[in-house]
């Protein structure tokens, strides 16, 4: 799965399911940053 780190294969996997997971988050995190920045805007634009 990873080369180049001589981890098992349950460790591997756990690593993996971790920095997806992390990866999640950010986005999620990130989206609601961005629909609370953009969401004035739109509405502007909307209602001009």
């Amino acid at each position: 799965m990873i080369d180049g780190i001589a981890l098992s294969g349950p460790t591997q996997a756990t690593l993996v399911v971790g920095v997806i997971l992390v990866q999640a988050i950010a986005l999620y995190v990130s989206y609601g940053v961005l629909e609370r920045v953009t969401r004035p805007l739109i509405e502007t634009i909307t209602s001009a």
